[in-house]
């Protein structure tokens, strides 16, 4: 279980996570979008806040996630009109590309209860794996057009290493946010990440736009289970 399933638990979680985060903070519109971890909410939410919190007053959101429960090469979207969570439904806006039932991906599911939270009204949640470099150009491009709206940000799902101990995965975290704040495209095949594709296509993305991602707060697992031995490492970064 990611996060709760009851209606009632999942706001209370929310509430809580979200109670310093919002306090006084106004939309920035220089603000186009987040990187964010998709672990269980016990592990990550109250960092994800954090970062959903940037992006407050935005009212259309671009999530960008790896696959993890099923073969791809390329990007895919949600097959349906809606998305379904304990809080209600959110409209999926229609975009050419070829589409599956992206509803068992947690990737894409873990962030939009934070949305709903915020108000959002619509989401656009592509997957994408197995890609180089080329064809990662070729999707930023495809995005790129839908981000000119100022109300649409970019949500890229990710979490950084994973089962390391702690001080391992804080060497290889330390280079793959390195790589990510440089935008070090030729260096971004070393990104120890689940979410290396949907990275990769936004670093384009980033270029493209002239965004400068800039961490917001890094931690690992060990912060929450104390368990330094086996750690999965969850970055935040704004840009």
């Amino acid at each position: 279980m990611w996060y709760p399933l009851k209606k009632e638990a999942l706001e209370k979680q929310l509430k809580e996570f979200f109670e310093f985060e919002l306090v006084k903070r106004h939309k920035n519109s220089a603000i186009r979008g987040i990187i964010v971890p998709h672990a269980g909410y016990e592990y990550s939410g109250k960092l994800a806040a954090k970062a959903y919190a940037q992006v407050k007053g935005s009212k259309t959101a671009i999530i960008l996630a790896p696959s993890h429960y099923f073969p791809l090469t390329g990007m895919i979207g949600h097959d349906d009109k809606e998305w379904q969570t304990p809080l209600g439904k959110i409209e999926v806006i229609n975009f050419n590309v070829r589409k599956a039932n992206l509803t068992q991906e947690h990737a894409i599911d873990n962030q939009i209860p934070f949305l709903q939270k915020l108000k959002f009204k619509k989401i656009l949640p592509l997957v994408i794996s197995n890609i180089n470099d080329s064809e990662a150009q070729a999707i930023a491009q495809q995005i790129n057009p839908l981000l000119k709206d100022k109300e649409t940000i970019l949500v890229v799902s990710t979490d950084l290493s994973h089962f390391l101990p702690e001080n391992y995965a804080n060497i290889k975290d330390k280079e793959t946010i390195r790589i990510i704040e440089k935008l070090d495209m030729k260096n971004s095949g070393k990104l120890d990440a689940c979410g290396i594709y949907p990275l990769m296509v936004f670093m384009h993305l980033a270029k493209i736009n002239n965004w400068k991602p800039q961490l917001i707060k890094y931690q690992t697992s060990a912060d929450i289970n104390k368990d330094k031995e086996k750690v999965v490492g969850y970055a935040i970064m704004k840009f």
